[in-house]
């Protein structure tokens, strides 16, 4: 399914202004803005944070790179030019879980 169609099966993320992930730490490692260019990725991460208890591990990135469809491979083809791909493609393999903050518009 290509990503603008999987958009559309994805809960609204209208409510929100931004999401946070943030390591074991407590640090806030990235800041995803509902803004265009960026508001496709805040429906993923929202929508894999429903599905895996407010967190991503490397469960939640697979399932991720499933939802950003043909975009997956082109971050695979040109590492830098979709970001918040790399990061999930990073968390394959990695015992790493991000937990995602839910920022409200």
């Amino acid at each position: 399914m290509a990503f603008a169609d999987t958009l559309k099966t994805l809960p609204s993320v209208a409510h929100l202004a931004a999401l946070h992930l943030i390591d074991a730490e407590g640090h806030t490692v990235a800041v995803i803005e509902n803004r265009p260019g960026q508001a496709g990725s805040v429906a993923v991460y929202h929508a894999l944070s429903q599905r895996h208890g407010g967190c991503i591990d490397a469960a939640a990135a697979a399932a991720g790179l499933l939802l950003y469809g043909e975009h997956t491979e082109d971050a695979r083809q040109r590492p830098g030019a979709h970001p918040n791909i790399d990061r999930l493609l990073a968390l394959l393999g990695s015992t790493q879980v991000l937990q995602v903050r839910l920022i409200s518009a």
